[in-house]
Formats: structure tokens, C-alpha cells, sequence
């Protein structure tokens, strides 16, 4: 270290240390037990902190770590390929703790951003520190990955990522932190694991949201596979499972269709259990819902083409539109002729003209009946009823409530002539 800028750090510590307790006023004290109150404690080698730039020299920086005495951190971690600073004093780092020796606290910010040797490769094997690791080239099991120092490390497939990479010829040429996870033969013998990193940075990223996630808020999130009921993703930090119910209003068939991996979705958050580590979202929730104006879009009376989706037992369900669906009941089917199941006259994908009887907003449900029938519907309430059937002249067989009513009015008209 440059001897002339240490000893002149060790005469500005003198002096600060020179007051004395007359000079010391009720806020120095005040200022003091707050700074042994909030002390980071004892640094573990490989730890992580942040630390604030006190001066740059020109071998060395000093820093603010927290702890009685100051950190160094080489000049050239702190420099471009240029050698031009890219930080100034009072601005704040991360940096690793790397020994202490003397009352010195030497740090590093990442192995590979200065010169690095075997010695210290092997000091990050010991700490955990991340050094960086360039993908040269796929070799058989995995990858030859460039450290500083010339040193070569082979880094098996399962460890180059969080996922199985499928094309594993992508990553060639990238750059990015790994953890040596074996380290022999004085540097001759090196295992990395990218995926090291990225687990310590998801359990970050994980803590973060444990404290800031929400049920109804929205995320983006990545999907990360697709299954038969479902999606899985990730939003950094967690993965969660995407329902194929919760992907759209209308009916999913083929979840394939409408997502692939990879592919970045805005989200609702549905659920989160952190205890078991279930997580759910809906991405059918960020949508427009199709039923708030169903009532305009679709008034009672009205005829539409719609396409059947589903048969059952008690009818043919009918796609309006994109997540409206209604219900033609089987009573409605056969043109008169009793059938036992919609099969009979109907099958799915087959288009079919329909018309609404009515609508249930609250339950989503419509229903619906053959086109050819449409004579037959009839309105909820008065107030649904079209302005060409309110009056009286409206002419065909009407619904069952009109012939039960035309059966009452009848009655009562014989009964006034009998008396």
C-alpha cells in the first residue's frame, strides 16, 4: 500500500480521536451510541456489505465499513478499461470482505474485475466470492469457462443455470458471476456453478417480496413450463402455478395455443402461501371482463351465431363470444322431437344460429334456444320485453308463461259468462 496515503489517513483518525471529553458535546455522545448501537458486527470472510468511498487514492481506496478501522479496496476495481474511475468519493459500494491482516480490512468487489492470480482464485474457493466466468466453449458434460488470470474451469450443465438450458450453444460468449465449487491441482483443477449465484440471488429477491407481495397486485412474470392444467411462473424471486382456468375468460382447449416458454405475462396474484410454498396467479384477471357489457351487446330476443363447445346430458353449451357462453337447454332441442341427448342433433365445433331468452348477470349464465324458435322466447320482465312484443297483437305460440296466462284469461272469461 502506498505508505505516504496511509500515514495520512492515520493522522486525520488521530485527530478525530483527539477530543476531548470537555469538547464533546451531548450530541457527539448522542452520535456515538447510536454508531455502537447499530453495529454490523463481526464480518465473516465472503460477506457482503455496502461501504461508502472515504478517499481514492492512487493504489488504494479507503472505506467506510461499519467496523472500528477502515476497508481497502484495490484502486482497479473501481477503474474501466480506460483507466478511468467509475465511482467518486462519498458514493456507496458492494463490496466482499477478504481478510484481515494488521487492522487492515481488505475487500474486493468481485474477483475478475482486477488482476486476479491462482492465490486469490483459491481465496474465493475458501470465502464463497463470486468470480467471473466467461463461456468459451461446450464441452462434453457442460462448458469451459474463462476466469481472471488465464485460469480455465469446466462447469457441468446441471450448474450453468436455474433451468435446463435447451440450446446450449447460446451462452457461448456470455459473461457472468460464478462460485468455484472445487478448486485442485494449485488452480489446475477448477469446477464452477453459475447456478450458485443465481440461487443466493433468488433467496434475496425471495425475501424482498416475502415482504412486499400482495394478493390482487399485478407482476410480470416469465413462464417457465406448461402442463395440462396450467402454466408455471417465475417472477423472480418465486414460482408460481398460472391455472388454465385463470388464463382467459373463454375456454382454453390447448394452453400451447395461447403461451410458450419463456414468453412475459402480466399477472394477477391469486394466492400466496409462503409456508408451503404455493403461489398462484391469474393472468384472465388483468383482462377486460367480457361480461360487463353483456347485456348491450347481447339484448334478450336478440339472434346470434354462435358455435357449440360442450354437449352434455342436459343441453349444448354455445360460444357468443370470447368467454360468453349459454346454454341451450335440451327441452329446446329435436324441433319438437323428443331426444335423450344433444348428440342426436348436434355436435361440437358445429356452428348454430340461437337466440337469448335470458340473461343472469350475477351468475354468468345465458340461455339460450335454436333460432327457428325464437318465437318462443320470452323476456325475463316487462321491462326486457322488446317494444314490438309488449302490446297485445305479438303473434305465434308464445312462451310457456304466455299460455299459461292466455289458459287463465280464457278461464275466467267463461266463468263471468256462466254467471
Amino acid at each position: 500500500m502506498n505508505d505516504k496515503l496511509f500515514d495520512e489517513r492515520e493522522e486525520e483518525l488521530d485527530a478525530q480521536d483527539a477530543l476531548t471529553d470537555e469538547e464533546m458535546t451531548e450530541g457527539d455522545f448522542a452520535a456515538l451510541l447510536e454508531e455502537s448501537l447499530s453495529g454490523t458486527g463481526r464480518l465473516e470472510i465472503g460477506q457482503q456489505i455496502e461501504a461508502t468511498i472515504l478517499q481514492i487514492g492512487q493504489d488504494w481506496v479507503f472505506l467506510d465499513v461499519g467496523q472500528k478501522g477502515e476497508g481497502v479496496l484495490d484502486v482497479r476495481e473501481l477503474q474501466d478499461d480506460a483507466g478511468a474511475l467509475t465511482a467518486q468519493v462519498g458514493e456507496r459500494v458492494a463490496v466482499y470482505f477478504m481478510s484481515r491482516a494488521g487492522g487492515e480490512l481488505r475487500f474486493t468487489r468481485r474477483i475478475g474485475s482486477g488482476p486476479a492470480g491462482a492465490a486469490q482464485l483459491e481465496e474465493a474457493w475458501r470465502s464463497g466470492i463470486p468470480v467471473e466466468g466467461r463461456v468459451e466453449k461446450e464441452i462434453k458434460g457442460g462448458y469451459e469457462i474463462a476466469l481472471p488470470g488465464s485460469a480455465r474451469a469446466f462447469c457441468p450443465f446441471s450448474q450453468i443455470g436455474l433451468r435446463r438450458q435447451d440450446d446450449p450453444a447460446t451462452l457461448i460468449g456470455q459473461s457472468f458471476p460464478v462460485k468455484i465449487s472445487q478448486f485442485g491441482a494449485q488452480g489446475r483443477n477448477i469446477v464452477v456453478s453459475r447456478r450458485a449465484v443465481l440461487e443466493e440471488e433468488r433467496r434475496a429477491r425471495r425475501e424482498e417480496l416475502r415482504k412486499t407481495l400482495k394478493e390482487g397486485q399485478r407482476v410480470m412474470g416469465e413462464v417457465t413450463s406448461i402442463r395440462d392444467f396450467g402454466a408455471f411462473v417465475d417472477i423472480g424471486g418465486i414460482e408460481g402455478l398460472l391455472p388454465i382456468a385463470e388464463v382467459s375468460y373463454g375456454r382454453v382447449e390447448n394452453l400451447t395455443d395461447l403461451l410458450q416458454v419463456g414468453q412475459q405475462l402480466e399477472l394477477m396474484v391469486k394466492s400466496l402461501d409462503w409456508q408451503a410454498e404455493r403461489f398462484s396467479f391469474s393472468l384472465r384477471d388483468t383482462l377486460a371482463d367480457p361480461w360487463g357489457q353483456v347485456r348491450e351487446r347481447f339484448p334478450v330476443g336478440s339472434t346470434h351465431q354462435g358455435k357449440v363447445v360442450r354437449l352434455a346430458p342436459f343441453g349444448a353449451f354455445v360460444q357468443l363470444d370470447e368467454g360468453i357462453d349459454g346454454l341451450v337447454h335440451i327441452s329446446r332441442l329435436g324441433a319438437g322431437k323428443r331426444i335423450s341427448h344433444p348428440r342426436e342433433v348436434l355436435q361440437e365445433g358445429q356452428p348454430l344460429a340461437v337466440a337469448i331468452e335470458s340473461i343472469d348477470e350475477a351468475a354468468h349464465r345465458i340461455a339460450l334456444v335454436p333460432a327457428e324458435a325464437a318465437a318462443e322466447v320470452a323476456p325475463t320482465s316487462w321491462n326486457e320485453r322488446p317494444a314490438a312484443t309488449a302490446g297485445a297483437g305479438r303473434s305465434g305460440l308464445g312462451s310457456l308463461g304466455d299460455l299459461l296466462r292466455a289458459s287463465q284469461d280464457k278461464k275466467t272469461r267463461g266463468r263471468e259468462r256462466r254467471r
